[in-house]
């Protein structure tokens, strides 16, 4: 039974010209244990997704106006504010943002704020609540935790802060995980620690892990299973070895032919970055057919005229393109 599982998501924002359409008919699941990774361009509505599972959308901005979440069985969208803040969001969904500077309070000391689900979630108080804070620093590799409960974010280093996010984000020890950008601020070799913290903080505690990255090659590393948006909608999923080796899409061919390659003995390094032409569409106008068209180098004149089926490749690798009924 699969841990998480999302039927036909659809959010909006509304706006003075019209409703955009953030995400559109979003379908996909996550088992127990299972990293699925979630790529795609800036503005492609990964980051939608993560906060529409945490329904966590702007108030009185964005809502979701179609579909189902499930959690265990346990249907999400129907839930109030306070069955979410109660029994869901950081006891059961946890989020991992992108920027720990946003995440944090400045003017709070790191043990109230990695001490808050605790106390919020009535899982520790007094004595066993500094025990339990110092014990989720300490699985978060944070040096001293004891001596530094009263320090605060700014006298962490960029890494350290990260860590206390991804502590805040496991003390009530959920069953699923939303890491969301944890890596973009991050240095390559401080990258290289967190992504090793959280295929460890994985492996310890067994929850559902959702990667939300623009970097293919962190998902590579980190996950099992590979989505890829584009302007609001899944267009190819499945394993990252079948992604990587045999990609169907052409959006997910341009995302892999845009990483940097360095030659390593007999291959040549790579003479120029290759770029994907154009830009996405407006979510306000958004095409009748493919929604990567425009900027497809194999596009065909039925890829203008109706958005294409999922087709099933095998093995759990599915993928939205009229090339895919072609091959």
């Amino acid at each position: 039974m699969s841990l998480l599982e999302v039927e036909n998501l659809s959010v909006s924002f509304p706006s003075e010209a019209g409703a955009v359409a953030a995400v559109r008919s979003l379908s996909y699941h996550v088992m127990p244990g299972e990293v699925l990774g979630i790529v795609g361009e800036s503005g492609s509505g990964k980051t939608m997704t993560g906060l529409s599972l945490l329904r966590l959308l702007p108030p009185g901005a964005g809502r979701i106006v179609a579909g189902s979440i499930k959690l265990d069985g346990r249907e999400l969208t129907v839930l109030d504010e306070r069955e979410m803040a109660d029994s869901v969001r950081g006891k059961r969904i946890a989020l991992i943002a992108q920027d720990p500077m946003h995440s944090l309070n400045p003017v709070f000391s790191i043990g109230d704020q990695v001490g808050a689900p605790f106390k919020y979630h009535g899982l520790a108080r007094g004595s066993a609540l500094r025990d339990a804070v110092v014990d989720v620093l300490e699985r978060v590799r944070i040096p001293s935790p004891e001596r530094r409960l009263g320090d605060y974010p700014h006298q962490f280093s960029g890494g350290q802060r990260q860590r206390v996010v991804a502590a805040m984000a496991i003390a009530c020890t959920p069953r699923l995980l939303i890491a969301d950008e944890p890596t973009s601020a991050l240095d390559v070799t401080i990258q290289a620690q967190f992504i090793h913290l959280l295929r460890r903080i994985q492996a310890q505690t067994g929850a559902g892990v959702i990667l939300i990255t623009h970097d293919l090659g962190v998902a590579a590393t980190l996950c099992a299973r590979i989505a890829v948006m584009y302007a609001g909608r899944i267009v190819e999923t499945g394993p990252v070895r079948e992604i990587y080796r045999a990609p169907a899409h052409p959006y997910t061919k341009a995302l892999l032919g845009a990483i940097p390659r360095i030659g390593r003995g007999r291959r040549k390094p790579q003479e120029r970055l290759i770029s994907i032409p154009g830009q996405p569409p407006n979510p306000l106008d958004l095409p009748q057919g493919c929604r990567f068209a425009a900027r497809c180098p194999n596009r065909m004149a039925i890829c203008e005229e109706a958005y294409p089926p999922t087709s099933d490749l095998g093995d759990g690798h599915t993928v939205s393109c009229w090339l895919a009924g072609r091959q």
